[in-house]
């Protein structure tokens, strides 16, 4: 199969953002004097929105619609002065990115944190890679593992869903890219474990991102 494009994620596939959002949500939690978390134990509460990681994070007695609201707008705003600080792309992320684009692949990130907060770092970061589209949550499309995004970036690209590679590090993703009806590619230097990766549709896993190039676009 020869595929056209390909769909990333972005916290723990392209970059290494568990430093940044564990900081913002232990302020908030020690702000409202609840105890903190381990930045590992954030592996398990990142991938379904910040939403989500808020609510998770809080303790089960505090988890009121009100005060979880509360504290995701204090967590929104923390984390808009300091996504920056900490986070970095993974190793060789730039040159994989870099050879795909010279084998005119077509490139798009996905993630399930709020679309500014997604164009900012990826801007950051990736400036001058050209993703065609760049999309992070949004109040018009449902979040991951909904296809509903994945199947708009497919439209907005003209790529046929079987012909598009959708790569992420957590179930989210790869029950996402199932559902798009994509090639879903699980990384092991993200959050999860692949045995998660497999548990939820990878069909295949990468040790290190110029596995992407070496295992799929090798004759492009």
């Amino acid at each position: 199969m020869i595929y056209k494009a390909i769909i990333f994620d972005l916290d723990g596939t392209l970059a290494d953002t568990l430093s940044d959002i564990a900081g913002s949500m232990n302020r908030v939690l020690k702000a409202h004097q609840f105890p903190l978390h381990g930045v590992t134990d954030y592996k398990l509460l990142v991938g379904r929105g910040l939403d989500n990681l808020v609510k998770q994070a809080l303790p089960e007695s505090a988890r009121q619609p009100g005060l979880v609201s509360k504290c995701l707008a204090e967590m929104m705003e923390d984390y808009k002065e300091n996504c920056l600080v900490n986070t970095r792309l993974y190793y060789g992320i730039k040159e994989m990115l870099i050879e795909l684009v010279k084998s005119d692949v077509k490139l798009a990130v996905f993630s399930n944190k709020a679309e500014p907060l997604t164009h900012k770092i990826v801007n950051h970061l990736l400036g001058d890679i050209p993703f065609l589209v760049v999309m992070g949550a949004r109040s018009d499309l449902p979040k991951k593992p909904d296809p509903a995004g994945a199947l708009s970036i497919s439209k907005k690209m003209a790529v046929q869903p079987e012909e598009m590679i959708y790569m992420g590090d957590s179930d989210v993703d790869m029950i996402t890219a199932t559902r798009a009806g994509m090639h879903a590619v699980g990384v092991l230097w993200g959050f999860r474990t692949g045995e998660e990766l497999l548990a939820n549709g990878a069909k295949a896993l990468l040790e290190k991102p110029s596995d992407l190039t070496d295992q799929f676009f090798t004759d492009s």
